[in-house]
């Protein structure tokens, strides 16, 4: 089980906790309103009203001891500007921020962030990939009728492993990596006991026809 830490509990931040705490992970929450921390209080590990722009607030929270620190502060640039600087100074080494737009991003990778996510430019991106090729992400040719395809589980997968899933058997394609986005990670060759979650993409290989039907299910 991992540990996270949340800072600012606006659509991306409540999700982005909701969902971890929902697959097993410890989660602290942070948002400087009342009402926000009372909705994500029963979502999560912990939650706090707090000042996450406020050095002595974040070390007082334990994000030295979180396998990573979310960032999800806005409407301004200013408040994760600062969280990030701070962070950095306490040494945190797994930095996820949201970007307002892309000045706000080279700002905060130029602070050290680990990773940015502009939100809006990756969620159109992805929608049209998915316009054009159902929910296909990636392809990477092997040989006549046959690639290396990154894929979104279909719904009926969530939350079941790969061996009850067993995908060889009833589609023909075998799973061979599993790429977690938060916090980011590959898991290569993964055991039949890897459960998949909502945001995880899997890297299948096979044939394209088996390929298109398991993506579009």
């Amino acid at each position: 089980m991992g540990k996270f830490v949340v800072l600012g509990l606006g659509s991306f931040g409540f999700y982005i906790a909701k969902t971890l705490y929902e697959n097993g992970q410890e989660v602290i929450a942070v948002d400087n309103d009342e009402g926000i921390i009372e909705k994500i209080k029963d979502l999560s590990t912990q939650a706090f009203v707090a000042d996450a722009t406020d050095k002595e607030t974040l070390e007082s929270i334990g994000v030295k001891e979180a396998d990573a620190v979310i960032v999800g502060l806005g409407p301004r640039m200013e408040p994760s500007i600062l969280s990030v600087l701070y962070l950095r100074e306490l040494g945190i080494k797994e930095i996820i921020v949201k970007a307002l737009n892309e000045d706000h991003q080279k700002i905060l990778e130029v602070l050290g962030a680990t990773e940015v996510i502009y939100p809006e430019k990756d969620i159109a991106i992805r929608t049209a990939h998915k316009i054009m090729s159902g929910n296909v992400i990636d392809l990477l040719p092997l040989a006549p009728g046959y690639s290396i395809q990154q894929i979104a589980p279909p719904p009926e997968f969530i939350g079941k492993s790969l061996k009850e899933l067993d995908l060889r058997r009833r589609y023909g394609v075998q799973v061979i990596a599993v790429k977690e986005i938060i916090p980011e990670k590959l898991h290569l060759i993964p055991s039949g006991d890897f459960v998949i979650k909502e945001s995880d993409m899997l890297l299948v290989v096979g044939k394209d026809e088996d390929i298109r039907k398991l993506s579009h299910q």
